[in-house]
């Protein structure tokens, strides 16, 4: 028999096959599961030692070894899932970069973070953390950067499932995609799975072509299927127009929290300002001065002013010679060239929407 058609066997003819290579006997209906994962392992084992190792060595080694080798052959998969969707890992110090006044924060900190680093004591106390949750603000708040410092603070995987690689055969095949990866993705331990720009892909079905109703309608499957794995996971989801979400994804029962990201205080631009500041070639800054000048930049601002700050004083160098500082007077002049994103339009329309949508 051809290697293309063992894994067609049917329960008889598994059985068989098992008890002809080992001397095992086993009920055929058990026998169909144990083949199958016989034949992961002789893959699994070809692999490993760059040969076809054949079908009799891969079973008497399983079955001696099932245990380890069932545990291996998951490890090889976790792997191969995180290099195929480009797992990242995130320094711990990005965590210390969001100001401790910030109400997400502190949110985040006591109902996701915590529970999970105190396990035993979460289970103590019946406290389930929050395993789907959704992150709602303007453009530029620092949604994705948050994501990110929750998975440095808990040592965890960050996983972007972007768009682009749900639409790589097409958008017919979008929902396909999505259910797939979030199949592999279900199977990882100690990771931060996050979707970006939600409403491009969960967008209210109301008036949607039927392909976006399609993908919708994967979504509501798939996060409730999310929230049942036992694993260490989060799935975290961020939009800036939470109003475009289909209602049915924002009801209990689904995400376990929605919580808001909004504009900066002083303290926590102050935070953000001295962490950026750190990294120049400065003189004195009053940086006073600075955060009222800022009262309306997102965190996405002010790293874009940064960065044309090193720009200058590194051409400003250039073209003196000289131990270029970077002054008060240099950053306000870069600051006048910069719109900040935030309006009164935009925070109380924020505003109204936290009213609305949170849930903490």
């Amino acid at each position: 028999m051809s290697d293309d058609n063992l894994g067609n066997l049917s329960p008889e003819e598994s059985a068989g096959k098992i008890f002809e290579m080992s001397g095992l006997k086993f009920p055929p209906d058990a026998a169909v599961d144990l083949w199958a994962k016989i034949l992961q392992h002789k893959w699994l084992l070809s692999e490993k030692v760059g040969r076809d190792v054949g079908c009799r060595t891969a079973c008497i080694d399983f079955l001696e070894n099932m245990e380890q080798a069932l545990d291996e052959f998951v490890s090889y998969q976790r792997r191969d899932t995180l290099n195929e969707l480009g797992a990242q890992t995130i320094g711990r110090e990005v965590w210390d970069t969001i100001s401790d006044s910030q109400p997400p924060k502190q949110l985040v900190q006591r109902r996701i973070i915590l529970p999970l680093i105190e396990e035993d004591l979460s289970r103590k106390h019946g406290v389930s953390p929050p395993k789907t949750i959704i992150f709602f603000g303007p453009p530029g708040t620092g949604k994705t950067h948050f994501v990110k410092a929750m998975a440095g603070v808990l040592s965890w995987w960050f996983i972007e499932i972007a768009p682009s690689l749900l639409m790589e055969e097409g958008t017919e095949k979008m929902g396909a995609n999505l259910r797939r990866i979030m199949e592999k993705v279900r199977t990882l331990q100690n990771a931060v799975i996050f979707i970006d720009e939600f409403e491009e892909l969960a967008g209210c079905r109301d008036n949607a072509d039927r392909l976006d109703k399609c993908i919708t309608n994967e979504f509501l499957k798939q996060v409730p299927l999310f929230r049942q794995e036992a694993g260490k996971l989060l799935l975290v989801c961020a939009t800036n127009y939470i109003r475009q979400l289909d209602p049915a994804l924002l009801r209990p029962g689904r995400f376990d929290a929605i919580i808001p990201v909004g504009g900066l205080s002083a303290d926590e631009r102050r935070t953000i300002l001295e962490n950026y500041l750190s990294r120049l070639n400065a003189g004195e800054i009053d940086i006073e001065r600075i955060i009222k000048e800022t009262s309306r930049f997102t965190a996405a601002d002010i790293q874009y002013m940064f960065e044309q700050a090193a720009q200058f004083a590194f051409e400003q160098e250039i073209a003196t010679n000289h131990d270029y500082r970077l002054s008060t007077e240099a950053l306000l002049q870069i600051l006048e060239k910069h719109r900040p994103s935030l309006t009164d339009e935009v925070i109380e329309e924020f505003e109204k929407d936290s009213v609305t949508y949170s849930r903490t």
